[in-house]
């Protein structure tokens, strides 16, 4: 019989002001703090807590970074739902992390595109219907400035989301859509069909939508992804580089440029 000790991690306590923000969220994400309801001032936290003013400071401010909470003109403190992309950008950043690659993001991305077009089709109201309609007539018209074109790409695509009406299906895309977005500037300023090719595509899922024909808004969705994968791979990219890596190189070249 072995008498070799098992080697135990260190345990890591957090730190006073993180459990007070992970407290007041787990009410706010519970429900048992509504939007819109007065948590309290810093001192009323303070005696609740029973800690100093400068740990529920700091809790507060990680709150307020979520989007979890806000503060009115006289400094109270109120619950507030957290903003997608507030979410999205947190989830974003763990993605890059991970090292995800942009092959992984594609495989996503043509599950949930093609999810939240089939409920859009399904669901979208007349007031949905004529801002992704508003959204092609501006896209249309940045076809000169590629960074605002991808900028209404991803804003095309949040509102087919938000047209489906769900809101897990909405808040699952977020993050991937957060890191597929400069890609749309960086395949449309170096292949000369992405422009016209992304709003035809545009239209004909505009058009599905209207006509609440699923079958053909699926099949444009699909068309639309494998579309900005080739134009992805045509632009010099591989879809098996790490997004991270990737990112850091542009972001290099565009200093040098400057």
């Amino acid at each position: 019989m072995s008498s070799t000790s098992p080697n135990f991690k260190r345990i890591e306590v957090a730190p006073a002001y993180q459990k007070v923000a992970d407290a007041i969220e787990r009410e706010i994400v519970n429900g048992r703090i509504k939007p819109d309801d007065p948590i309290g001032t810093e001192s009323e936290l303070v005696q609740q807590f029973g800690v100093n003013r400068s740990t529920v400071r700091e809790g507060i401010r990680v709150l307020e970074e979520s989007g979890l909470i806000r503060r009115d003109s006289s400094r109270r403190l109120y619950a507030c739902l957290p903003r997608y992309n507030k979410l999205a950008s947190r989830l974003s950043r763990a993605l890059v992390l991970h090292e995800v690659t942009f092959r992984e993001l594609y495989e996503t991305a043509m599950i949930l595109e093609v999810a939240a077009i089939e409920y859009a089709v399904d669901h979208a109201t007349d007031e949905d219907i004529a801002e992704v309609a508003l959204n092609i007539e501006k896209t249309e018209q940045a076809v000169h400035n590629p960074a605002a074109f991808a900028e209404l790409d991803a804003e095309f695509h949040i509102l087919i989301a938000k047209a489906s009406h769900n809101r897990v299906l909405q808040l699952a895309r977020e993050p991937a859509g957060l890191l597929f977005f400069p890609t749309t500037e960086m395949v449309v300023r170096n292949v000369a069909e992405g422009m016209p090719r992304l709003i035809a595509a545009h239209h004909h899922l505009l058009d599905a939508i209207r006509k609440r024909d699923k079958q053909e808004g699926m099949i444009w969705m699909r068309r639309h992804v494998e579309d900005w994968r080739r134009g992805f791979e045509r632009a010099g990219n591989s879809l098996d580089r790490p997004v991270e890596r990737m990112y850091m190189e542009h972001a290099l070249m565009a200093q040098q440029k400057r």
